[in-house]
């Protein structure tokens, strides 16, 4: 595992298109699928990466409760499956149905998905406002693996709240860190 810090798109960049196979339906889902009236969270991450596992919970919550208020999420991966098999479609697929998770799995096979949002670790979060305009990109919060942080979502949950009631949210964002994304 590699420790490695995220780019930080630069705000205001419009959502970077993409059409990838869901990997729990079977078919493509599209950027343009989402909806113009709501906030979009992006998330890239992985099956194996030890900082990912440390949030499925936190996941799972944001789900549940932003979800009902017109939020909408998906999950990309762009790990190099030929040298990570536990990153697989069907891999991936066998976690989300075992974490009860229904949003969109997206599989980039190409990685140029990840390349076009300037990804480099697993995991990180991106929330584009209903323009389709980035407001927040970063962590979840300040806990990891082992530091004793209590898990709470605080950075991306203050992003999401702020976005809700029409708030400005802070242009001072930290990066998001992980295992930096296995390129081919």
């Amino acid at each position: 595992m590699s420790l490695t810090y995220s780019n930080m798109l630069p705000l205001g960049t419009k959502i970077p298109s993409f059409n990838l196979p869901n990997v729990l339906t079977g078919n493509n889902f599209s950027s343009d699928s989402l909806s113009s009236d709501s906030g979009k969270i992006i998330m890239f991450i992985c099956n194996h990466c030890p900082y990912v596992i440390h949030y499925h919970d936190e996941i799972i919550n944001l789900f549940d409760e932003y979800s009902k208020k017109n939020l909408e999420f998906v999950a990309i991966s762009s790990n190099d499956v030929e040298n990570y098999a536990q990153d697989s479609p069907e891999n991936m697929k066998i976690l989300f149905n075992d974490l009860g998770l229904t949003i969109p799995y997206l599989y980039d096979e190409t990685q140029e998905i990840a390349k076009n949002y300037m990804a480099e670790c697993t995991p990180e979060f991106y929330l584009f406002d209903n323009n389709d305009l980035l407001i927040y990109r970063g962590r979840l919060d300040d806990s990891s693996p082992g530091n004793g942080r209590p898990i709470t979502g605080e950075n991306l949950r203050s992003a999401i709240e702020n976005f809700l009631s029409g708030n400005p949210i802070d242009k001072y964002q930290n990066p998001s860190m992980g295992c930096n994304i296995k390129w081919k």
